[in-house]
């Protein structure tokens, strides 16, 4: 079938894509859709073969098949007429014709506009499917091909309004016929009405008309003769012939050719369309003769009174008042076109919208108006496939009118509501036209619009529909450029508008669309305006990109009865983390006013960015500008609470997850983990300073590291002199300490009381945690003097004695903080330890005993600094400068190692006089100011002594000495050779 067309060489094939598939039939005349390839709209392709002519002449003789194919060529001839006809007539109710026929070797083909069937097939269509069992028993076995190249079964429905707007449609393509063009049709059958892509009927099948009897209007058509056109050839298909089925008698009967007869036949087209099946009253089988038979018998001839032989009831409006004044056998007493428009048939007020509808561009801007207003009423009322068919595209194209803009995109959504299917039809029609006014048109002309402004609105407002009509790339490229503009307008309504709309086409986008195409314009409006109102909506905007909902959590107090269920945040984030924290939160601190409005949006969007952000980021970031934004003065109670509220559960999700994160890495590292009792402050909290007793090194050690001196207790026969002998037994084991520290370290709260070892005080006494640089005299008692062996008076020395004790190494006492370190010259009057290792923790708070446990034979403190009261240093050893000194005390040598210093621990003199026993305090107070009584326990006494007695430190008012044991003397005594001959510089040295 299509072969044939194939083989057509024509301007048809070369600049249209024609489908393979067959749309429908009409008459002679097979239908394909087409393509233009340069626009790429649809079109319909008639197309006629020879060959279909050819086969029923076969066996024809000579004689014959030259009569016969005579006749081919009137047959095709009337054909061409039919085409060039169409080209001639221009209405709106009639076929309308691209390109005009050409004729080929195979046959006949002309291009109209787009048509999905003819009104034969769409009557045999319906009786097909009554036969099969109802509507749904058949499916249209013609095949219809999309603009996409989906293709898809027709849908064919005829309703009542569907018939009565068709039979209107015709009715005004008569009317032009007979009054304007001055022809008959002549041949009014269903096969001459076609149904385009609209759901209008148009009027075809020009192949019989002609000018009426007795015309006077001119015409380029050729007047038919009757007598040729009624003789009918056995041997030609009925199709290409006159159906005496729609014919009136006027032709038969009278032959008379006029106007009316369009009329009668027009009349018989009524019935056969609620005849069932579908088919004319009148059936003369294609023969003149049956025809007249029928018409000598008035039962056999339709009329009112056997109900025009239909064999469905007929609507009472027709069957009253417009069947009998078209299917009469008198042309006088029938009805005009024009009268057939006006009949009661036609009065409803769906026809009635139709009609008006087809006249529209020809009505005023009020009525215009008007007629949108009450059609948004009136379209629940209307048939689907009229709405969709007929009235869409009819309010799509009067789009272009920018005063109705509004209303007529309120109809539109209206019908898109309405439909079953409203995908196709928004994908085909709705979409495009709404790219094409609010993107295209725009963009040139790029001034404000009123009216664009308020087709914008409706847009907005109606935004889920098109999302859901609408797949993803659609609405990116076509509806998407139109939310952007609007966010960029200089209105502010249509700002809101945009904004509020995004939860409804947000599902649709993906994430780089939102992120990179519709966020950045968001943020620069927000940042950009200076309307409260669109921070607000901004702001709001931001929670739903973030996931959270459109309502303000500010405004929700609870007692809605609705729950949790209320609150349920939107599915998903529309944005990443990294936006919200980099992008959001800077445009939210950067607002500047301090309006309650603002605050409160603000307020949201921390919320909802809070519950995503990292923990670090929202004690850094989002909680500062909680703070700054609570603390706003136009804040009421409620809203100042709501900042509270945020603040509070913020800040217990950063505690949370910082102490899980703590414990966590507590229990990888496997270290201690700090407690409340850790003194940070004081030198002996510091990490690093604990010992650790296992391996044998202590605090001493450290000390005399720093200081430059050897250990006492060491092992390291590199850290001994080269005639150091070994240790003959172990240092004597120091008492168990909890927590070692420094003396100038302040005690943990939680020491206990350390047990007293021997040549110690007294066990000391738990104390507040704090220090103090001055001693509490107060805490001192009344010296008490005793006798003792050092009572006697201090005997000169020879000066050489001096400079040999002088040239023992210089010691640094281990005493409170406030005391001065061993100096480059000494001081003989000062006394000296020889033990320098550290006592346990001790401070100036932690003392049980005072001034009245001292005893005057323990060794005198050193001097913090030289007081007015004490004699210049000697002269460094080796110095030839005679000095004044003191000669020791008797027994001096043999007391070396007798005395004990405030710890408990052996000393030596602090000026450098390592062989020079010192004397009891009493004795140098009285050497001191020349004598005074040695049992004199007054307080000029001490004042006596100057500030030396003040230089005390508390840690060395010492208990009565005891006598260390044999290895610990014997140990000292080679510890102190060994410093002889190593200085303190030498020592150094060695270390670096």
């Amino acid at each position: 079938m299509f072969s044939s067309l194939k083989s057509f060489s024509s301007n048809i094939n070369s600049n249209y894509s024609v489908s393979q598939t067959l749309t429908s039939t009409a008459g002679p005349w097979k239908i394909y859709d087409a393509k233009k390839k340069s626009t790429g709209k649809t079109y319909s392709v008639f197309v006629f073969e020879r060959k279909s002519l050819e086969t029923h002449g076969g066996s024809l003789g000579r004689s014959g098949a030259s009569a016969f194919k005579r006749s081919i060529d009137e047959v095709v001839e009337r054909l061409k007429k039919e085409a060039s006809s169409l080209a001639r007539l221009r209405h709106p109710s009639i076929l309308e014709l691209v390109e005009p026929v050409e004729d080929t070797r195979g046959g006949l083909q002309f291009v109209t506009e787009a048509v999905t069937t003819s009104l034969a097939s769409l009557l045999q269509e319906k009786d097909d499917q009554e036969r099969a069992g109802g509507v749904g028993g058949r499916s249209s076995r013609y095949v219809t091909e999309d603009p996409d190249g989906t293709r898809r079964r027709r849908e064919l429905e005829i309703d009542e309004l569907e018939i009565q707007k068709g039979l209107l449609q015709i009715s005004k393509a008569l009317e032009f016929l007979h009054e304007n063009a001055g022809l008959v049709h002549a041949n009014l059958t269903p096969d001459a009405v076609l149904i385009n892509s609209k759901s209008d009927w148009k009027v075809s099948g020009l192949a019989f008309c002609s000018p009426p009897d007795n015309s006077t209007k001119p015409t380029s058509v050729q007047p038919i003769s009757l007598s040729e056109v009624l003789n009918l050839d056995p041997r030609l298909p009925r199709y290409v012939q006159i159906n005496l089925d729609y014919t009136s008698p006027d032709f038969i009967l009278d032959s008379n050719l006029t106007t009316s007869a369009d009329m009668f036949s027009l009349g018989l087209l009524c019935i056969a369309l609620y005849n069932s099946p579908h088919r004319s009253p009148i059936e003369s089988s294609g023969s003149i003769s049956a025809y007249k038979r029928l018409f000598a018998s008035s039962s056999t001839v339709p009329s009112s009174g056997n109900d025009f032989l239909s064999k469905r009831p007929l609507p009472r409006d027709l069957s009253a008042h417009v069947l009998p004044r078209l299917v009469t056998r008198r042309p006088a007493q029938r009805m005009t076109a024009r009268e057939f428009q006006e009949s009661e048939y036609f009065d409803n007020i769906l026809v009635s919208t139709i009609r008006f509808l087809d006249d529209f561009p020809a009505k005023t801007p009020n009525e215009k108006a008007q007629f949108m207003r009450g059609l948004n009423k009136v379209l629940p009322s209307f048939p689907k496939s009229v709405m969709e068919k007929k009235v869409l595209p009819a309010l799509l194209e009067e789009l272009k009118d920018r005063d109705l803009l509004h209303l007529i995109l309120l109809c539109v959504f209206k019908i898109v509501e309405l439909l079953p299917s409203s995908k196709r039809a928004f994908s085909e029609k709705i979409r495009p036209s709404l790219k094409e006014i609010f993107v295209t048109n725009a963009k040139q002309t790029q001034e404000k619009d009123p009216a664009r402004d308020a087709g914008l609105v409706v847009v907005f407002e109606n935004l889920g529909q098109i999302a859901e009509n609408s797949s993803g790339k659609e609405f990116k490229d076509d509806v998407l450029p139109i939310i952007l503009s609007a966010i960029e307008s200089p209105t502010h309504t249509i700002i809101d508008g945009a904004l509020r709309s995004l939860p409804a086409f947000l599902p649709v986008l993906d994430f780089s669309t939102i992120k990179n195409e519709l966020f950045p314009v968001i943020a620069t409006v927000f940042s950009k305006t200076n309307s409260l109102a669109i921070k607000v909506r901004g702001c709001r905007a931001f929670v739903i990109l973030c996931g959270g909902t459109n309502e303000s959590s500010s405004a929700d107090d609870g007692l809605d009865g609705l729950g949790p269920a209320k609150k349920k945040a939107t599915s998903s984030s529309a944005l990443d983390k990294y936006t919200m924290q980099e992008k959001i939160i800077p445009l939210v601190k950067a607002i500047k006013t301090k309006e309650p409005a603002v605050m409160m949006a603000a307020l949201d969007v921390l919320r909802v960015v809070g519950n995503n952000a990292d923990a670090d980021f929202v004690a850094m970031d989002i909680l500062p500008i909680l703070w700054s934004m609570s603390l706003g003065p136009l804040l009421d109670l409620k809203q100042f609470q709501l900042f509270m509220e945020l603040i509070k559960s913020l800040s217990r999700r950063v505690e949370d997850e910082q102490m899980k994160k703590l414990q966590e890495l507590s229990v990888i590292n496997g270290g201690r983990a700090a407690t409340p009792s850790d003194d940070f402050i004081g030198f002996g909290g510091v990490a690093g300073t604990t010992f650790d007793s296992t391996n044998g090194a202590t605090e001493d050690d450290f000390e005399r590291l720093v200081k430059g001196k050897a250990s006492a207790g060491s092992s390291d026969p590199m850290d001994a002199g080269w005639d150091a002998a070994p240790a003959a037994a172990s240092r004597v084991a120091s008492p168990p300490i909890k927590s070692p520290q420094f003396s100038w370290s302040t005690p943990s709260p939680t020491s206990v009381a350390i047990a007293p070892a021997p040549g110690q005080f007294g066990a000391t006494k738990a104390q507040p945690s704090f220090r103090t640089v001055t001693p509490d005299l107060a805490q001192f008692g009344a010296l008490t003097p005793s006798s003792t062996q050092y009572s006697q008076p201090l005997q000169p020395a020879i000066t050489g004695s001096t400079n040999n004790n002088t040239s023992a190494k210089p010691q640094i006492s281990a005493t409170a903080g406030w005391t001065t370190p061993a100096a480059t010259t000494s001081n003989p009057w000062a006394s000296n330890i020889s033990n320098p290792i550290s006592p346990p923790a001790s401070s100036f708070g932690n003392m049980s005993s005072g001034m009245s446990n001292l005893n005057l034979g323990q060794t005198r403190p050193s001097m913090n600094q030289s007081s007015s009261f004490s004699l210049p240093p000697p002269p460094p050893s080796g110095s030839s400068t005679p000095g004044f000194s003191l000669p020791p005390p008797p027994g001096g040598a043999r007391r070396l190692n007798s005395t004990s210093s405030s710890f408990g621990q052996p000393s030596t003199g602090f000026g450098g006089m390592s062989h020079q026993s010192t004397g009891s305090m009493n004795n140098m107070n009285n050497s001191s100011i020349g004598g005074m009584n040695r049992g004199v326990n007054s307080m000029s006494s001490m004042m006596g002594g100057g500030m030396n007695t003040m230089a005390m430190t508390p840690s060395q008012a010492a208990v009565p000495p005891t006598q260390p044991p044999p290895q610990q003397q014997q140990q000292q005594q080679q510890q102190q050779q060994q410093q002889g001959q190593r200085s303190g510089l030498d020592k150094y040295e060695s270390l670096l």
